[in-house]
């Protein structure tokens, strides 16, 4: 017997099924949705629709967009010969607040998680070796790309200002034991390659205090130290 709508207890539910959203949040959200004007749930809905119909992956950089190559892949204001590795789409985003990093991306789409069944087959690492080897697909037409090109929309390719072959490959995984994984696996297949392969510099945040740090973030922080 339902003491409480059907319609909302099927709302509640389907909202309990997003990540970190338990039931009681998924109930406050269901009321929430509830007091909402129609016209603004009808926009919702619309975009949780059109997200999941128009959202498709890069082939390139396997980033989420709207067209294919994504807009990231076919500027040519962007640095070529640097590719920054991050384990989500998510992470493009936040890398991208900072302004500093112009160079292209690559999404693994998640890590190497053994414990979870996650192996580096089901990561797009071959497809990042093959950007790196210069290796591109063909275009349209059966001409061949030089290496570093992205395709335009017309099916041509376009290299951009800093065209050329990756000289830098930036692995930005999380600090904890399955980015570390997959940072050192990414670099061992990128090791024939002859690339300088970093990784973002791990430490203490900006506001931090020593006192409040654990040693694991103490010990990183002073072996990335830098020079003044």
């Amino acid at each position: 017997m339902h003491l409480t709508s059907e319609t909302v207890d099927a709302l509640v539910e389907q909202l309990s099924k997003l990540p970190t959203i338990g039931r009681k949040t998924a109930q406050r959200l269901a009321a929430f949705i509830l007091k909402m004007p129609r016209d603004e749930v009808v926009e919702l809905a619309k975009a949780l629709v059109a997200a999941k119909d128009r959202v498709k992956t890069c082939s390139v950089c396997f980033n989420v967009t709207d067209v294919d190559p994504c807009p990231v892949c076919q500027s040519a204001k962007r640095d070529r010969s640097v590719i920054c590795v991050v384990e989500e789409p998510s992470d493009v985003l936040a890398l991208e607040r900072t302004g500093e990093f112009r160079g292209l991306y690559h999404v693994l789409g998640g890590v190497i998680s053994p414990l979870d069944g996650i192996g580096p087959d089901d990561l797009h690492v071959s497809e990042l070796v093959a950007r790196v080897a210069g290796a591109a697909t063909a275009p349209p037409g059966g001409a061949t790309a030089e290496p570093g090109a992205v395709a335009e929309p017309d099916g041509s390719f376009e290299t951009g200002d800093e065209g050329g072959a990756v000289r830098e490959v930036i692995l930005a995984m999380n600090p904890n034991v399955e980015g570390d994984t997959t940072a050192y696996y990414v670099g061992q297949m990128l090791a024939p390659f002859g690339v300088t392969v970093s990784r973002i510099a791990r430490g203490l945040p900006i506001g931090g205090d020593l006192e409040f740090a654990d040693e694991a973030t103490l010990s990183r922080a002073l072996e990335g130290r830098s020079g003044l």
